[in-house]
């Protein structure tokens, strides 16, 4: 008889579990799913799934229990207690060695640097003083905890400091400066690594970044040389060997105004700049994740058109924005506009979908993608078009 597949535990219950959940419905892959909250958004979609603090090490035995590989949703689980499940026998994916560099950022410039990578010029402060010496104006980052902006100071003097400080202190955690780049845009180098070294580089994406929030992507990046784009794949393949990742890496990098690439910051898990994958490459992001962690062979990250446009859907002010009653309007208006939506709960700035427009034009997929988010944010009107 046939072995049945065996389970996935998934830790997080947010809009990147959600999404990881199609394609494993088309793998045959059970999720089993620790969500931080009832009706979370990937617990709508995954029947099989606890309510639990990820922080809580038994718990995440008692889910992971019967599931011979778990994987992430987000950075968050404690690595002390990531390093407690491999030692219980589990396939943690990516493991804590690896995601450790995703977790602190302190401990992904040293390794960085080890290995060469071109990054902004960067150092751990302790104090106001320290930070002087490092110069300003200059960024000062909490080293673990970030994400969307949070935890991200730009600071030109030491009274600016004083926040960055005290959420520090409050926190437990360290900062640290880095200078503050001249960029011409950012960029991200997506990759998928198996536990053979198998690994799959997905096109060079820009993406524009608003108040430390992803609010659009362009696949591949426009004008962007084939020896810049090389390198950036280079840096990103080289940087997953490395850290032996398992599943999804994101490099974020800026490219500067002087024709280089330094990296950003990193992550190991599918990423917003990934989302473009769904519809316009052969294989998205999500399933080459659940491959990378299963040990499958990876699928094709080739592109299925010439340009993908994603722009993420983002709650209106004052909850204005609509979803549902959002999608008659957006899709009879463009019948070949892709929409995804997350099942959160409305607040302004907040992420809760995205729309993926392709195409052969990409200025025809950027006003498409945009008009279409615009929409369901609240910002156009109800007239027809």
């Amino acid at each position: 008889m046939p072995q049945p597949a065996p389970t996935l535990a998934v830790i997080g219950g947010g809009q990147l579990a959600r999404m990881m959940a199609q394609p494993a419905i088309a793998l045959g892959l059970p999720l089993r799913l620790l969500a931080e909250a009832p009706g979370v958004s990937a617990a709508q979609v995954i029947p099989d799934h606890v309510v639990g603090d990820y922080r809580d090490l038994e718990t995440l035995r008692a889910v992971i229990d019967g599931c011979p590989v778990v994987t992430f949703d987000h950075e968050h689980v404690p690595t002390e207690h990531l390093h407690a499940l491999q030692d219980d026998g589990v396939a943690v994916r990516p493991g804590p060695e690896a995601l450790v560099h995703a977790q602190d950022k302190g401990v992904m410039r040293a390794r960085l640097a080890e290995l060469g990578v071109p990054c902004p010029r960067n150092a751990l402060v302790a104090g106001v003083g320290e930070v002087e010496l490092f110069g300003f104006p200059c960024v000062l980052k909490t080293t673990r905890g970030g994400y969307d902006g949070k935890g991200v100071w730009f600071v030109g003097s030491a009274d600016e400091c004083a926040e960055p400080f005290r959420v520090a202190a409050e926190t437990g955690v360290e900062l640290l400066a880095e200078e503050l780049v001249d960029f011409r845009r950012e960029l991200s180098a997506l990759v998928a690594r198996a536990p053979s070294g198998q690994a799959a580089a997905y096109p060079v994406v820009a993406s524009t970044q608003v108040d430390g929030i992803c609010r659009e992507v362009v696949a591949p990046a426009p004008d962007l040389s084939a020896q810049l784009a090389g390198q950036a794949q280079e840096i990103a393949l080289r940087i997953a060997g490395a850290l032996d990742v398992t599943g999804i890496l994101a490099v974020e990098l800026f490219e500067t105004n002087d024709g280089r690439v330094l990296v950003n910051e990193l992550a190991m898990r599918p990423h917003n700049t990934g989302h473009w994958t769904q519809d316009g490459a052969v294989t998205s992001q999500f399933e080459n994740h659940l491959r990378a962690v299963m040990d499958l062979p990876l699928g094709s990250p080739a592109p299925r058109e010439r340009w993908t446009v994603m722009v993420n859907i983002l709650g209106g002010p004052d909850d204005a924005g609509r979803l549902w009653d959002g999608l008659p309007h957006a899709l009879a208006r463009d019948p070949h506009l892709r929409v995804h939506l997350y099942g959160k709960e409305l607040r302004p700035g907040r992420k809760v979908g995205h729309v993926n427009a392709y195409g052969d034009d990409l200025d025809d997929c950027l006003e498409r993608a945009r008009h279409a988010a615009a929409w369901f944010r609240g910002d156009l009107g109800n007239e027809s078009e």
